[in-house]
């Protein structure tokens, strides 16, 4: 359950603000749409290479 203290005198949108922000973070969204399919173990290790390519790749590039 999310805590999110409202100080006095605080915009009711900044802390909406926070609130989504802090909400993004715990991934619970993320959770229930991955809950929704289901994809093979294989498909997710390729998924997971094909990140990690990627990423290898831009940092290759960064250093050249």
């Amino acid at each position: 359950m999310l805590i999110i203290p409202v100080k006095d005198g605080e915009n009711i949108d900044r802390a909406l603000k926070r609130f989504k922000r802090k909400f993004d973070k715990t991934g619970v969204m993320k959770r229930l749409r991955g809950g929704q399919h289901f994809t093979k173990p294989s498909v997710e290790r390729r998924a997971q290479v094909q990140k990690a390519q990627y990423i290898q790749h831009l940092r290759d590039q960064e250093d050249i």
